[in-house]
């Protein structure tokens, strides 16, 4: 199939975030990119939206498996498809409406969600219960999925750096997944569950304050600065 795409049909200055015939090949400095404060602040927010999210589920698995053998499988399988029949069905729904709410609300929505999702994980410990908070996960993964990439295009619009600036926020969260499951383990080892699982709490309730406080609205923000 790609072959039948000809090299003449793509922009590339529009591929990378360029206005058209605007730059003509020289995009703009790294380092200027690097002193856009609200480019920085949602790397941030990012990071620690993934560090609080990456170990919930399977801290959650390994408390749960504790005596249940094989049928701790099933419980994460319906947890997983759980979360991704609700990321399907609400991506399209995200995009749309990032274009109508904007997204700092929609982000707020996804960031809300985590620590309420975490709480819930500490009041319960029914199968089907665990099974349905994994719900929120979906919400929270579809909106951040979709109106982060959007958030990034409006803050690089006319750069023609988007595809540097998607590539470093997707390292940097993937860095602080990472962490997340190391940290976030070691205090289950040394503590407890709960305890390891609050502590996630705690970061994701920072995060979503930072993003309330301090990130302010992109949609059209370089559209308008243009």
């Amino acid at each position: 199939m790609l072959r039948l795409i000809g090299p003449d049909e793509i922009d590339y200055e529009l591929a990378r975030g360029a206005r058209d015939g605007a730059n003509q090949g020289n995009a703009e400095s790294v380092w200027l990119l690097l002193r856009d404060r609200t480019l920085v602040l949602f790397l941030v927010c990012a990071v620690m939206f993934h560090f609080a999210n990456a170990a919930m589920l399977p801290l959650l698995g390994e408390m749960l498996a504790k005596g249940r053998g094989r049928s701790s499988m099933l419980f994460m399988s319906a947890c997983v498809i759980t979360t991704q029949m609700v990321v399907t069905l609400l991506a399209s729904w995200s995009g749309r409406k990032a274009g109508t709410w904007g997204r700092k609300p929609l982000m707020l929505i996804a960031f809300g969600i985590l620590p309420a999702r975490a709480l819930l994980y500490t009041l319960t410990a029914q199968t089907v219960l665990l099974v349905a908070i994994q719900v929120m996960d979906g919400i929270a993964a579809a909106i951040f999925g979709v109106v982060s990439v959007l958030i990034i295009a409006d803050l690089t619009r006319g750069t023609g750096r988007f595809n540097l600036a998607l590539g470093a926020i997707n390292t940097a969260v993937g860095i602080g997944a990472a962490l997340s499951q190391v940290i976030a383990g070691a205090i289950v080892h040394h503590a407890s569950f709960r305890a390891g699982v609050l502590f996630l709490a705690g970061v994701a309730l920072a995060a979503f304050v930072i993003l309330y406080l301090l990130m302010p609205e992109t949609h059209n923000t370089r559209l308008e600065a243009a």
